[in-house]
Parts: structure tokens; sequence; C-alpha cells
């Protein structure tokens, strides 16, 4: 079985389901656009997804309205930008504005069958639970989480409505791979997966994936998707070996630069 179709809408859908999977501390609509702020070492989950054409197809005043926003968070204003769902003028006119390029993203999708088919099976004790618990949290703060407020990370990840899951790779008795996925209308998204160092190259991230698209069937779920960074090659071939591929590239521009 493909995955499931990813025109626009799909993919406008998609992004809007993992806004839902990463929920920002404060978000406001304008226009169909999400203005989102979180503190958070997710900070992808505090960006404008400026969906549609903003108010009335005023984008100069869309923008003025999100860096407003952001200006009474005294943060920069900061837009994930994907073609062929976010205005085709934005990131033009971002860039006149003095906005600054980074970040480019791959939006990945595999279907549930191909997953629980490519992953493989490499004889790790795997676990799944429906919460993350602090062991869980332990190795994707090791991986991801330097700088980060522990409590605000927290604070999203019980913000999470939809149902989700959290899967743990052990290798004697000890946690050394993590990975989360959350199900929100036939999509499984994959979210936090993170492998300690000394683990890597021995399959765990294949089980947590595994594990995970296991979860995501028995809930219905027939897509599975992700993001990430389009300069990882470590973790493309990851993802590709799974069996998810590329629907779309998107990047990020920022009103200060990084």
């Amino acid at each position: 079985m493909s995955a499931p179709g990813c025109d626009s809408a799909t993919v406008r859908a998609l992004q809007e389901k993992a806004a839902r999977a990463l929920p920002a501390e404060h978000v406001e609509g304008f226009g169909g656009w999400w203005l989102r702020r979180t503190a958070s070492a997710s900070w992808w989950a505090g960006t404008v997804l400026p969906h549609g054409e903003g108010a009335a197809g005023e984008l100069e005043r869309a923008v003025s309205v999100a860096e407003r926003f952001y200006a009474d968070f005294e943060v920069p204003a900061c837009f994930q930008l994907t073609p062929g769902v976010c205005p085709d003028e934005l990131d033009t006119l971002l860039a006149g504005r003095g906005y600054h390029r980074h970040t480019l993203m791959s939006l990945r999708t595999a279907s549930v069958s191909g997953v629980r088919a490519s992953a493989g099976v490499n004889g790790s004790e795997v676990r799944l639970v429906e919460s993350p618990t602090d062991a869980w949290f332990d190795v994707w703060h090791a991986v991801h989480g330097a700088g980060a407020d522990l409590r605000r990370e927290w604070d999203m990840l019980a913000r999470v409505e939809q149902p989700s899951a959290c899967a743990c790779v052990l290798e004697k008795g000890e946690i050394v791979a993590v990975g989360r996925a959350v199900v929100d209308t036939g999509w499984a998204g994959v979210f936090g997966m993170a492998t300690l160092p000394r683990a890597r190259g021995r399959g765990a991230a294949r089980d947590v994936l595994r594990s995970l698209a296991d979860w995501a069937s028995g809930l219905g779920a027939e897509g599975m998707y992700l993001q990430v960074d389009g300069d990882n090659p470590s973790a493309l071939r990851l993802y590709e070996r799974a069996g998810f591929v590329e629907v779309c590239r998107y990047h990020y521009r920022s009103a200060a630069p990084w």
C-alpha cells in the first residue's frame, strides 16, 4: 500500500495536525493563519502557519498583524513557508522586510503498513506507554533538549489532546531510544525521535518506528508523517529505509538572525 496522496490540501492538513501534536501556549487565528507562540526547545511549534491568503488577500496587513502578535511577547516573528500552501508572494514580501531564511525541512509520509514491513525486527525490548515517563523524557532531553525549560516541555506534552503513545527501546534495562506518535483523523505523526549516541547504528530507531506503526494501526491510522531537517543525512537515510518519501520541502523566515 502506498502512502495516502499528498496534494497541497493534504500537506496543509498534515502541518496543522503537527501543530496540534506540538501545541503552542498561545494560538490566535487571522484569516486562516495560525499565529503561535511557545517557549520550547521545539521552536517550530511557535511559528506562524500562514495558510490561506490572510485577511481578504491583504497580505501586508496579515504580516503586520503577525508581527504585532509576536511583539506582544517581545520575540521576533518567524514564519513557516511551504510552497503551494502559503501565499505565493509571502516569501518575497518577508525577504523585502529583512527576514532571514533558514532551516530547510522535509515533510515525509509513509503508509503504516509499509513502516511495519520495512522497519524490521531487531529483537530489542520495546515498551509503549500512553504518556511520557521521566525516563522517556530524559533520553529525549539528552539528545534534543539542551537549554530547554523542562517545565515548559512537560507542559507542551500535557497539552496534546489527540491519542498519543510513547515508545522506548531498552538495552540491558536502560532506555536508549525513544519516539512519540499522535493519531489525528487517519494519520499518525511521528515526533521526539531520539537515540543516545552509544546506541546508534544498531536499529533502535527502527524499532521505535515499528512500535509506533503497530500502535497507530490499532487505532485505524493508514498514513504516517514526520518532519525532518533536510540537512540531516543520517535521519533522512533512516526514514527512507522505513518507507518515508518526501512530499514537500519548506523553510522558515525569521525577523532576527539565528
